[in-house]
């Protein structure tokens, strides 16, 4: 009966404290606190060093329990919990307990609510820093039609700061955009939304290694957003299985072939010949990993084949197209052959 007794009380313990920690929260929200009140109170309640970070601009709060900052570097956390808005994590909160967890174990609960107060704070502030962003706002600060002063006003409307310079990315892929908008500009502004059937990622810098493995993506190099949509775009239309992520900087010459009309790269004879063997992928695998290559050996041992085996299709693949792949200039012609039709696709 005695261990029972202790139980209930430990038990209504608990239940107060959980109580003035809901109660704690819902007072410092109807005083529309910042995000360093938050801390700082949350510090000061649950006795140990208290962090905020925020994904989108890589801000980082903590306080200690006497309301001072607390000195760097951070030492790992004890207890962790993500800040989400609009089902997207968009920051983390986290205590710095270095002995055991705090009274009446609340750490967790604690957490929760100053993890729902963090969310509110940054709505509330603005702009939100999730990673989608309006359709309409990313179009007028990317559109070339738009004047100086709109794209200004849209820029920062999404989070960006005027001195800020804004990258553009395109991509097309089958994984959520704020998940690929995180993973490549994961510490800094960045926003995403999808236009017609392309995706569009605006980010302050950007990551290529960082692209998550089958998503086609082109990324601009002008500052301008408008410059950097439209190479974004081009760059896009690059892109193959081979390689998925171009950047419009490393196309050179070849982005002038994104300009020729679609009916003049249509009626052309080795694009024409391209088409016809378009059918068999083994062939067209084949083709651009050797125009790729340069070299029959370094194409065989690309594909995992013996170099006779590349060589006799090859030599099939040669006939079909009425060109000499052995000779430089035939190899030239198929690589930009090849290309040009994939471009028509693009």
């Amino acid at each position: 009966m005695e261990a029972l007794a202790a139980r209930l009380s430990q038990l209504d313990a608990q239940g107060e404290g959980a109580i003035r920690v809901v109660m704690f929260y819902d007072t410092l929200m109807r005083r529309r606190v910042d995000l360093p009140a938050l801390a700082r109170a949350s510090a000061g309640l649950a006795e140990c060093v208290t962090g905020i970070r925020l994904h989108g601009t890589g801000q980082v709060i903590r306080f200690s329990p006497d309301g001072t900052a607390a000195a760097a570097p951070a030492p790992p956390a004890s207890t962790t919990a993500p800040i989400t808005l609009d089902e997207e994590e968009i920051g983390t909160v986290w205590l710095e307990r270095t002995g055991p967890p705090g009274a009446l174990d609340l750490d967790e609960l604690l957490l929760e609510r100053l993890a729902l107060a963090g969310a509110a704070v940054v709505e509330r502030y603005g702009p939100a820093r999730t990673t989608m962003a309006d359709p309409a706002l990313v179009e007028l600060a990317i559109s070339a039609d738009s004047d100086e002063a709109a794209r200004a006003r849209a820029l920062r409307l999404l989070g960006f700061a005027a001195d800020l310079p804004v990258q553009v990315v395109a991509v097309r892929s089958q994984l959520p955009l704020d998940r690929i908008g995180g993973l490549l500009c994961p510490a800094r502004p960045v926003k995403a939304a999808p236009l017609a059937d392309v995706g569009v990622i605006l980010a302050a810098t950007m990551d290529r290694a960082r692209i998550p493995a089958g998503v086609r993506a082109g990324l601009g190099a002008a500052a301008r957003p408008d410059r950097s949509w439209r190479e974004a775009r081009t760059a896009l239309r690059f892109t193959s299985p081979r390689e998925p992520v171009i950047r419009y900087a490393d196309l050179g010459a070849l982005a002038l072939l994104a300009e020729i009309p679609r009916d003049t790269a249509r009626d052309n004879a080795d694009v024409a010949a391209i088409a016809r063997i378009a059918g068999s992928p083994a062939d067209l695998e084949t083709l651009d990993t050797y125009c790729a290559a340069g070299s029959l050996r370094r194409a065989a041992d690309l594909l995992h084949l013996h170099h006779s085996s590349v060589a006799r299709r090859l030599e099939q693949i040669g006939k079909a197209l009425g060109i000499d792949l052995t000779e430089p200039t035939g190899l030239t012609r198929a690589g930009l052959a090849l290309t040009a039709w994939r471009l028509l696709d693009g």
